[in-house]
């Protein structure tokens, strides 16, 4: 045996290096909330990027698949479109109403789901670039905005 016997293909270092960022991705999100004492923390949102990078990358190397365009690009468009809608079923269950109060609670916690499943997507089968673009954006949205929130007194961060 060789040692060179146990080193990974290029294609599978990528892979799990996608699926690993992924994570991380969903994780960092989740602390957070958790920081913030928010039930969808470092494990849920962790998850949910993970699921959603393992189902893009494990359909699109599927055999046969990666030498058919036309095959290549119908499943993972479907991929996309059953994750993004699974999730906001998820997300639609942590939704909470108050008529009597007219309000509407945890919105942004499904929102923020839904957005992580889409980073845990892109992470899979995207360019580094788009990946990076879609964090830095996704941090600016959730910390600038709740700092105007906050200053402004838009909403209740008791």
């Amino acid at each position: 045996m060789n040692p060179g016997d146990f080193a990974l293909p290029h294609d599978a270092l990528d892979i799990v290096l996608r699926l690993v960022a992924a994570t991380a991705i969903g994780m960092a999100f989740g602390l957070e909330r958790a920081r913030r004492g928010k039930p969808t923390g470092m494990r849920t949102l962790g998850l949910v990027s993970f699921g959603a990078a393992l189902v893009a990358l494990g359909t699109t190397h599927a055999q046969g698949i990666q030498g058919a365009p036309d095959a290549f690009g119908r499943v993972l468009q479907g991929v996309d479109q059953g994750v993004l809608v699974g999730i906001g079923f998820l997300g639609g269950g942590v939704i909470l109403r108050d008529p009597a109060a007219g309000k509407i609670h945890n919105l942004t916690t499904a929102a923020e789901v839904w957005a992580i499943a889409a980073v845990g997507l892109t992470t899979a089968v995207a360019p580094w670039m788009i990946v990076a673009s879609a964090i830095v954006i996704l941090i600016v949205l959730i910390v600038l905005c709740r700092m105007l929130e906050f200053r402004f007194h838009l909403k209740d961060h008791s």
